[in-house]
């Protein structure tokens, strides 16, 4: 038994990939792919604890958000001419309107990136993506990750003169902050 062969917009362009070829991927590309220092990385399913969490949190923060702050789920974030990363939740300043057909935000726009843990993205989440992040700016950082069934969130804030994400809390059950703008969100209702 033969594999299918790989289609043609699989390949990469001479050049590589750049963060503007992801604009022009096919239809029939998978919906989430994110370019990490010019590779394209697809990403697997959702596991349920994952998909539950993106949209609980994401809903909160959009119910919490300020007047000019918006939240979306899964859009990537033009960091730069090889890096095109896909946050689960990216925090913006709302400076357009809502323009319906962004396919990207800039990360002087983006207030908070968080990204929730799944098995196959536990290196890219923990390890990789941070410091990306940092290194173009973005002043907040939430790492989700799953404990014993429940969301246990690791707060992060950028040290702008190191350009490094510094912890500054973990909440487990309940979360409250005040930046990037006041927030409580009770964990323990995002999966159920």
């Amino acid at each position: 038994m033969s594999a299918d062969p790989l289609p043609d917009w699989f390949f990469p362009p001479p050049e590589g990939w750049t963060a503007d070829d992801l604009d022009r991927l096919p239809p029939s590309a998978p919906s989430h792919i994110e370019l990490i220092d010019g590779a394209l990385i697809v990403t697997a399913p959702q596991r349920s604890f994952h998909a539950r969490t993106l949209l609980r949190l994401g809903a909160a923060l959009d119910l919490q958000a300020p007047e000019g702050v918006g939240v979306e789920p899964e859009m990537t974030v033009r960091l730069g001419e090889r890096q095109r990363p896909e946050p689960d939740l990216v925090v913006f300043r709302d400076t357009d309107g809502g323009n319906g057909d962004r396919t990207y935000y800039l990360p002087e726009d983006v207030l908070l990136v968080v990204e929730v843990v799944s098995p196959e993205s536990e290196e890219r989440d923990r390890k990789t993506k941070p410091v990306k992040y940092a290194e173009a700016g973005i002043p907040h950082f939430w790492l989700v990750e799953e404990e014993e069934g429940a969301a246990a969130v690791h707060v992060y804030e950028l040290d702008r003169v190191n350009g490094v994400y510094t912890r500054t809390a973990v909440a487990r059950g309940r979360l409250e902050l005040s930046v990037p703008f006041p927030v409580t969100v009770d964990l323990s209702r995002l999966n159920r």
